[in-house]
């Protein structure tokens, strides 16, 4: 059986030579080690591609209807040949010009490349995973291919207008114009010695059938045990989401969230919602189980595929979801936005925003079903994805209250360093009498369950959130209360025990007026470091720490503000002294005089360390602990 193609020239003019950018030969060698028992996604890649390419002409076609003459029906051909080694996957979709295949197949242009090669490690099991996460979509034909040819011509474009690429994964590949009567894309792969089977009509139907069976356009083999070049459809060429929910199975659900997000993972929940009435619309979205490496660049291409009536839009419109789920997913299929609907348009139209905010809340019922349902893989969830949704906290404060119960946290409650704590699962522990949900902020959780800050409460057995990514200060920032409980960050201000307290109060009147005098004299050693110096109702084993206002900002914020080039303001902390401590005891029996300064300057830098991780100046800090420690060793 011959295939398709057999007309595509085999040598053409203006042929050039070009090298791979580097990541691309990077990505082809790790590609063909690494993804030896996946490589059955090559098709699935190709015929996604393939996909694309003619929901981008029926949509420039809206506009240009003479780009369809003669071939309105847009399809896709699978076709093979024995005999040759050869499979091809074909469309007569939008085509490329002899730019367009440099540029399209010979560089990633896709943000966070640079990322995802830093964090590579040379386990082929892992790197596998990289692989699938970063989507490898064309390249995957060189897993099972010696050499890849494409010929390609633009929609519109002459005959004489067409290209063919070619290569051999060998660091370089060929481009050369070669005449062309076929519109569209044809991908012929050269078939490695072990991937033969790939040139089978029956491994090839099931692929298609597995993988592809939810594209929206026919996918034509020849009709197997006929001479004749009749071709039959091996799909059911409709839109998966357009079908009833009754019809489709999980598998079929996982297989087309693969399609969209070019992931060969499962994703972990999904939602397939059709909405009539004043508004008619379709959507589908889709929970990854895995982070992808642009997640952390906020201006990176991201959002749904649009369609309108089935005819394909956009493939990143952000419009419809907020900033912090830019991780989802997922189509949306709209019966009133009209065909020439534009992104400007998008961000003006009002049944866009209605439609977004209902779709924002679908995705937020959705996580909080898998919450509820599923606690693995919401754990899943939230380790690849919590960070981000947080962000919801600041920028959402329409859907905070939807938004407060799906965080998770680490808490002194439970030794591991995992968020499992749900803010509900807090507020069932408080103690009787307690009226705060107590928090502490740090670089780490480890360095959080030891802040000094907490040890009153860790006494008391108060259960508190520690709290440690990058976005933390911030959005506790802009939130009051849950189920009526406050927030409280037990670095700030005074800690409010409360009914909690007990006699602490009155032991601490108690030691105020015996240590007014130590008070005063730590205060003029100290100038202007510090605002204040008083008694610490936190603290039970450290000495002293240094406490911030209630709207100062914390070492958190300040580190992220250094970072951007901005100078952070620098308020001014209270040092609160544990007077029952032995160095505070031995501080206030050394007669004033340089050992006192020196002393009381130590206290505040160990302060210091504890609060931000940092000193002012290094040097002295370390000169005076070894002065003092050469006094002890006397």
């Amino acid at each position: 059986m011959t295939t398709t193609t057999t007309t595509e020239p085999s040598a053409g003019h203006n042929a050039a030579k070009h090298g791979f950018q580097a990541e691309v030969r990077e990505l082809l060698r790790l590609m063909i080690h690494s993804l030896y028992s996946h490589r059955e996604i090559f098709l699935r890649e190709l015929i996604s591609n393939a996909s694309d390419a003619n929901d981008k002409l029926r949509f420039v076609a809206l506009a240009e209807p003479g780009l369809l003459a003669g071939d309105a029906d847009l399809r896709i051909w699978v076709d093979y040949d024995k005999s040759a080694g050869t499979l091809t996957v074909r469309d007569n979709g939008i085509g490329m010009t002899r730019d367009e295949a440099i540029a399209h197949l010979g560089t990633i242009a896709r943000s966070g490349t640079a990322d995802f090669f830093k964090r590579l490690t040379g386990d082929q099991q892992k790197d596998s995973a990289l692989i699938g996460q970063f989507g490898v979509g064309f390249y995957s034909a060189f897993i099972v291919a010696d050499e890849v040819e494409v010929f390609s011509r633009k929609a519109g474009e002459p005959p004489t207008a067409g290209v063919r690429w070619a290569s051999r994964a060998d660091g370089e590949f060929t481009v050369e114009d070669v005449a062309r009567e076929e519109r569209g894309t044809a991908v012929v792969l050269h078939l490695k010695e072990e991937a033969k089977e790939f040139a089978d009509p029956w491994r090839l139907r099931s692929l298609v059938t597995r993988y592809s069976d939810h594209i929206g356009f026919p996918v034509l083999m020849k009709k197997e045990g006929e001479a004749s070049l009749d071709w039959e459809p091996v799909n059911q060429a409709k839109a998966l989401w357009t079908r009833p929910r009754t019809e489709v199975g999980d598998e079929e659900y996982k297989e087309f969230y693969q399609h969209v997000a070019h992931d060969f993972a499962e994703p972990l929940a999904w939602s397939h919602n059709r909405v009539e009435g004043k508004r008619e619309y379709t959507s589908l979205l889709y929970v990854p189980s895995r982070a992808p490496f642009d997640l952390w660049q906020r201006d990176a291409a991201r959002g749904l595929k649009l369609y309108v009536r089935r005819v394909f839009i956009m493939d990143d419109a952000e419009q419809f979801l907020p900033l912090y789920l830019r991780f989802v997913r997922g189509v949306v299929d709209s019966s009133d936005l009209p065909l020439n609907v534009s992104r400007e348009l998008l961000q003006r139209d009002s049944e866009v925003e209605a439609m977004r905010s209902a779709l924002t809340r679908r995705v937020l019922d959705m996580l909080a079903k898998l919450a509820k349902d599923d606690a693995d893989k919401y754990a899943t969830f939230w380790k690849e994805f919590g960070s981000v949704v947080k962000e919801g906290i600041a920028e959402d404060a329409a859907n905070r209250d939807r938004i407060l119960p799906l965080l998770r946290f680490a808490s002194t409650h439970d030794e591991s360093n995992e968020p499992k704590t749900a803010l509900a699962d807090y507020v069932a522990r408080m103690k009787d009498g307690q009226s705060k949900i107590y928090y502490v902020i740090a670089e780490t959780v480890d360095a959080a369950r030891g802040s000094p800050y907490i040890e009153r409460l860790r006494e008391r057995g108060v259960e508190v959130l520690l709290m440690a990514d990058r976005v933390d200060e911030w959005v506790m920032g802009q939130v009051r209360e849950f189920e009526g409980k406050s927030f409280k960050d037990a670095a700030r201000g005074d800690l409010e025990l409360g009914a909690l307290a007990g006699v602490e109060e009155a032991e601490k009147d108690k030691a105020l007026k015996e240590s007014k005098g130590l008070l005063k004299r730590v205060k003029d050693a100290l100038g202007d470091r510090v605002s204040e110096v008083r008694i610490s109702t936190r603290l039970t084993d450290s000495p002293a720490c240094l406490v911030l206002a209630e709207h100062d900002l914390g070492a958190q914020m300040r580190r992220i503000l250094a970072a951007s080039g901005q100078a952070p303001p620098q308020g001014k902390p209270v040092l609160e002294l544990n007077v029952g401590h032995a160095l505070v005891q031995r501080l206030d029996a050394t007669a004033a005089g340089p050992d006192f300064d020196e002393l009381a300057l130590l206290l505040h830098d160990q302060a210091r360390l504890a609060e931000s991780g940092s000193v002012a100046n290094p040097g002295d800090f370390v000169r005076r602990l070894n002065r003092l420690l050469a006094q002890l060793m006397r």
